[in-house]
């Protein structure tokens, strides 16, 4: 392999949820291949301090569920960096109300963030990519959209998640002709704050489903995520990675 495959030197990257947990981790590998990264989030204070702490980085406040914002935010991140190379959505938000109780509410909410906003951002970049000569987006889905639910995510989270890798298939067939590539990943069980309640009895249950009776961390994923964001990538188009510890060990 050539090294040089694996470096973002010169390169942009809009990083959505990225001013903690596995897109902080993300954005500091970014950084350190060379990258400068936009760490866009809902905190924004939270969103500065990452990118001050980073360096070479930029923050961006917006709440994903608000589509207008993400239009003009999105866009207004395009006109200030003039050439973005990667997108990696990763922010997304879980439900844990089971299927009898979910709300309309609940379910419009999490369709929004982890789907509706995924959609928009990932049509503006392939424009601006496809005007552009390229460019490569990673979508972060997750096993919960191949088993109908997750250990945190229930109905609403897995349907936003398996559609999530359906548009990335979408999105890398529209993408093939002008060099825009389009991927997706599906993690499981990592060490982040938006999992901190699966502790004792409950984490012992989960981690005996994972192959390597172990949670990732945010590094293991963020490897992962970058290999689908780098040139070493040249040949995956449209594909589904599972980052799973062997947990379906499936397609």
């Amino acid at each position: 392999m050539n090294i040089e495959n694996l470096s973002f030197e010169n390169k942009t990257g809009i990083i959505t949820g990225a001013a903690r947990g596995i897109g902080k981790a993300i954005a500091a590998q970014f950084v350190n291949m060379g990258g400068r990264a936009v760490i866009v989030d809902v905190n924004e204070e939270q969103a500065k301090e990452t990118a001050q702490e980073l360096g070479n980085a930029v923050a961006y406040a917006v709440d994903l569920g608000d589509t207008d914002a993400v239009k003009t935010v999105f866009n207004q991140i395009i006109a200030d960096m003039g050439k973005v190379d990667v997108l990696i959505n990763n922010a997304g938000i879980v439900n844990t109300t089971e299927f009898g109780e979910l709300t309309l509410e609940e379910w419009d909410k999490v369709l929004a963030v982890d789907l509706t906003a995924p959609f928009l951002t990932c049509q503006i970049l392939f424009n601006h990519m496809k005007d552009n000569g390229g460019g490569r987006i990673v979508n972060i889905a997750s096993v919960a959209g191949k088993v109908g639910g997750g250990f945190l995510g229930t109905a609403a989270y897995g349907a936003a998640k398996a559609g999530l890798i359906s548009l990335t298939k979408s999105v890398a067939k529209a993408g093939s002709a002008y060099n825009v590539y389009c991927n997706s990943l599906c993690p499981s069980y990592t060490k982040t704050p938006m999992v901190t309640i699966l502790q004792g009895e409950r984490e012992a249950k989960v981690l005996d489903q994972i192959n390597l009776h172990r949670p990732a961390s945010p590094d293991e994923m963020a490897n992962s995520i970058l290999f689908l964001a780098s040139d070493a990538a040249s040949f995956v188009q449209g594909e589904n990675l599972n980052c799973d510890g062997g947990l379906l060990m499936n397609g």
